[in-house]
C-alpha cells in the first residue's frame, strides 16, 4: 500500500472506565497484518477512573506507533474530535474500545479504500454477547461482495444505521466538510453519520465482516440505562439530523428519506422513555422537551402520522398516557 502520507491510518480509540474490555480491543487492532510504521494508534483517556490505562501499559511499550491523550472527561464526542484533530493518518478508523476486531480483515480494506480515495469505506459487523464473546466462536466471513456507491445512495440504502465504529473514512473528506461530533451527548452518531451520508461523493460498501460489536448489559444505548440526561440527548441529535433537511445538499427524496429516519428515532425515544423512564410526569416532560428542542418537528406521511404529530405537539399528556395504555394492554394478552 502506497501513499504520499508517512501514515496511512489512524485508529483512534476513546477511552472511559472500560478495565474489563480494553485490552482486548487494542491487541485485535495489532493483529490485523498491518505493519507499525504504516498506522498509528490514538488512545483518548477521557478521564478514567479505573484500571484501563494499567490494563495495556506492557502493550503500549512494545509498539512505537501508540499515542495516549490523558484529559479530563469530556465524553466520546470530544474524545473523538480531539482524536481526529491529532490525526496524521489518510484514512480514519474509530472503533470502541469495548469492542474489537475481526483478525486479518483490516488490511484489505483500507487497501481498497487507498486504491480508490473514497470518502467512505463502509464495512459490516457481528453483534456478540459478553457470554458468546468467551466461547470464542469461530466467525466465518460470507461470500465478499463489494460496490462502488455515493453517499447519497448510502444513505437512501442504509436506512437507520448510524454506527461509526465500521466505516473507514478519508480524513481530508471530514475536514473539508467540517464534519465533527455535537460535544457532550449520546447518540452522536447519528447526526455525524447522516451528514458523511449526505456529503460523501465517492463510496464503497462491502459485507466483509471488519467489526465485532459486544452487546452487554451496561452500553450506554442499553434501554434499562436510559436517563433523562440520555432522553435530552436523543433529543438533541434528532434536532440535529432533521437539520440537515435545510441542506442545500438535500432533495426531496432525500428529504422523504431522513423524514423516515427521523420518524424511527422519534420511536426509538417513546419506547425508551415509556419503559425506562419514571415517573409519569418526567414521561410527559421528554415530549415537551423534544418540542422545546425541535418545534418545526412534525411527521406527514399519511393520516396516522400526521394524528401522532398532532398528540405530541398539542396533547403530550394524553399522548402518554394513551402509549402506557397500550403498554398495560399488551402485556395482559
Amino acid at each position: 500500500m502506497e501513499s504520499t502520507k508517512d501514515i496511512l491510518l489512524s485508529i483512534i480509540v476513546p477511552v472511559y472506565n472500560v478495565q474489563d474490555y480494553i485490552r482486548q480491543c487494542i491487541e485485535s487492532l495489532f493483529c490485523q497484518d498491518l505493519d507499525d510504521n504504516c498506522f498509528e494508534i490514538i488512545i483518548i483517556n477521557d478521564g478514567s477512573t479505573d484500571r484501563s490505562m494499567e490494563m495495556i501499559e506492557d502493550i503500549v511499550g512494545c509498539h512505537n506507533n501508540i499515542t495516549i491523550i490523558n484529559q479530563e472527561n469530556q465524553g466520546l464526542s470530544m474524545a473523538r474530535n480531539n482524536g481526529i484533530a491529532l490525526a496524521r493518518g489518510e484514512y480514519l478508523l474509530m472503533p470502541d474500545s469495548d469492542d474489537l476486531l475481526l483478525k486479518n480483515t483490516l488490511k484489505p480494506l483500507l487497501k481498497k479504500a487507498l486504491e480508490t480515495k473514497v470518502d467512505l469505506l463502509v464495512a459490516d459487523y457481528i453483534a456478540i454477547s459478553d457470554n458468546e464473546m468467551k466461547k470464542n466462536i469461530p466467525i466465518q466471513q460470507p461470500e465478499t461482495i463489494t460496490i462502488e456507491t455515493t453517499g447519497k445512495k448510502l444513505f437512501a440504502d442504509i436506512h437507520h444505521i448510524n454506527n461509526v465504529w465500521r466505516t473507514i473514512y478519508r480524513k481530508d473528506f471530514l475536514i473539508e466538510n467540517n464534519i465533527s461530533f455535537i460535544p457532550g451527548i449520546y447518540f452522536e452518531d447519528v447526526p455525524f453519520t447522516n451528514k458523511c451520508y449526505l456529503y460523501a461523493h465517492k463510496c464503497i460498501k462491502t459485507n466483509v465482516l471488519l467489526y465485532i460489536y459486544r452487546k452487554r448489559d451496561a452500553s450506554i444505548t442499553s434501554a434499562n440505562t436510559f436517563t433523562m440526561r440520555k432522553a435530552r440527548d436523543l433529543c438533541i441529535s434528532m434536532a440535529k439530523t432533521w437539520e440537515l433537511r435545510n441542506d442545500k445538499k438535500m432533495t426531496q427524496e432525500l428529504q422523504a428519506i431522513l423524514n423516515e429516519h427521523v420518524y424511527v428515532l422519534f420511536h426509538n425515544l417513546l419506547y425508551r422513555t415509556i419503559f425506562s423512564i419514571e415517573p409519569t410526569s418526567n414521561k410527559i416532560t421528554v415530549l415537551k422537551t423534544l418540542l422545546d428542542i425541535v418545534p418545526d418537528l412534525k411527521f406527514s406521511n399519511g393520516y396516522k402520522r400526521h394524528l401522532i404529530t398532532f398528540l405530541f405537539r398539542k396533547l403530550p399528556r394524553l399522548y402518554i398516557y394513551a402509549l402506557l395504555l397500550r403498554k398495560r394492554i399488551i402485556w395482559r394478552l
